[in-house]
């Protein structure tokens, strides 16, 4: 079976199983085109498709007659910013995010160094189906390498001004960071160190294979949680190959789970800069609680960093982004980023002079379970209609797949089934104030899904 999806979140599949050299070149040359033979930056992440994927879209690019400014190893925010910086009128970044190796993609920016909008994804697929319109062999497109472009990306953060770099520096945190092997391992411990930081390192070597799972959830930092045990830290961070993802653990090696992310970091910005905060449907309702404490509304959106991005430019926020660890500060990109998110949380530490478990414990405690359920022959539509009815108690919240709100155990609650973007699969989240409660609503969901499918 081809393993192949094309959606607001690019063009994504399993290399050889559906993602071929030549797909890759035809959406890159199409791509070329829609920005009208532009200078394109491109970067992507360590995976060991990498390089062949980026002679595809090179050869894709100069094909329509582009300038390629090739940033090399990036995490994908870095590539964002770089569009900007450079005034280029496009960006490609090949990685496939938190998927599995075997993966790769290739995620399209816009010249505002946001990622296309549907409109604009619809334009770009339209001209890809009817097969682009390659130049003249006199106009074909030239490469031109930048190594040293990602001090741009560490510059534009230093010089924020939520940020008292002296300050940083002279506190001197001592941070464990794991880097899973991915594109963030040289970036991300050169701007720790630009702060101050005492550096521990894991996940950084130069072998193309992820060190561990792709996502930074629990289950997957053991050896980050172990290091933290046997040192003396304040906190640690964790990554995704794309380094646009961003988990925390404590100083006893207390995994927090990613949604606590952009709790925190919401906390400190809308602190100093009340503004509306813009979230997915599907991230924790920890930020209805940090939007009540900072008196200001919270606007939630369809996943996808594209919607929330998009929402935020309208509502001027100055902070939102994804449950996921996806950290968006608008005085720096209207992306995800976990580069940022990182020196936000050691100011926000810094100026409260807490730890990063007091400040947790600031916050309500909820619990949430995340599941898939593989797609197989199930057409999700169908799926989706049939588990409508499962749960009369609740409202309905219709804004990405059904999400179902109500109390249980005495307190707010939720469960939300979708399609995901990225994978051939439902993905089932809840939450409530207890896990046992989080795992029951994602049993009744789940259950009629399966009896439905």
């Amino acid at each position: 079976m081809s393993r192949l999806m094309i959606s607001i979140s690019g063009i994504r599949g399993v290399v050889g199983e559906g993602l071929s050299p030549e797909l890759v070149a035809r959406y890159a040359a199409a791509f070329g085109e829609y920005c009208g033979g532009g200078p394109v930056v491109l970067g992507r992440d360590t995976r060991p498709s990498g390089p062949l994927m980026r002679h595809a879209v090179i050869a894709g690019l100069c094909g329509a007659g582009c300038q390629v400014l090739d940033v090399g190893v990036v995490p994908t925010p870095t590539v964002a910013v770089l569009v900007e910086e450079l005034g280029a009128a496009g960006g490609i970044c090949i990685t496939a995010s938190h998927n599995p190796v075997e993966w790769n993609a290739l995620k399209f920016f816009h010249h505002d160094g946001l990622f296309l909008d549907p409109e604009q994804s619809r334009r770009h697929l339209a001209l890809a189906e009817r097969g682009p319109a390659l130049v003249r062999w006199d106009k074909l497109g030239s490469v031109e390498c930048l190594p040293q472009a990602s001090e741009a990306h560490v510059r534009r953060i230093k010089a924020l001004g939520l940020l008292d770099v002296p300050a940083l520096r002279k506190r001197g945190f001592r941070v464990a960071v794991d880097c899973v092997n991915g594109a963030g391992r040289t970036m991300v411990p050169h701007l720790l160190q630009e702060l101050g930081c005492e550096v521990v390192k894991l996940g950084v070597e130069d072998t193309g294979l992820f060190s561990r799972g792709p996502e930074p959830t629990p289950e997957n930092l053991t050896a980050l949680c172990e290091t933290m045990r046997t040192g003396s830290f304040d906190v640690g961070f964790a990554l995704d190959p794309d380094a646009d993802r961003l988990a925390l653990v404590d100083a006893a090696g207390v995994p927090l789970g990613e949604e606590l992310t952009l709790a925190l970091v919401a906390r400190y910005v809308l602190g100093r800069q009340p503004s509306p905060l813009v979230a997915n449907v599907s991230s924790s309702q920890l930020l209805d609680d940090v939007a009540r404490e900072a008196g200001v509304d919270l606007h939630r959106t369809r996943v996808g960093e594209i919607n929330v991005s998009v929402r935020m430019r309208e509502l001027g926020s100055a902070i939102g982004g994804e449950g996921n660890g996806g950290v968006i500060l608008r005085d720096l990109h209207l992306g995800r980023d976990a580069p940022v998110g990182i020196a936000l949380l050691l100011q926000y530490l810094l100026e409260s002079g807490r730890s990063l478990r007091e400040l947790r414990d600031e916050l309500p405690a909820y619990a949430m379970i995340k599941e898939k359920i593989e797609l197989g022959e199930m057409d999700p539509v169908r799926a989706l209609e049939r588990v409508r009815d499962a749960l009369p108690e609740a409202t309905l919240d219709e804004t990405d797949g059904l999400k179902f709100l109500l109390e249980v155990d005495g307190g707010p609650a939720w469960v939300q089934v979708r399609a995901s973007n990225t994978e051939p699969i439902l993905r089932v989240f809840a939450e409530a104030v207890s896990p046992a409660a989080a795992r029951g609503l994602v049993a009744r969901l789940s259950g009629s899904l399966l009896v439905s499918g």
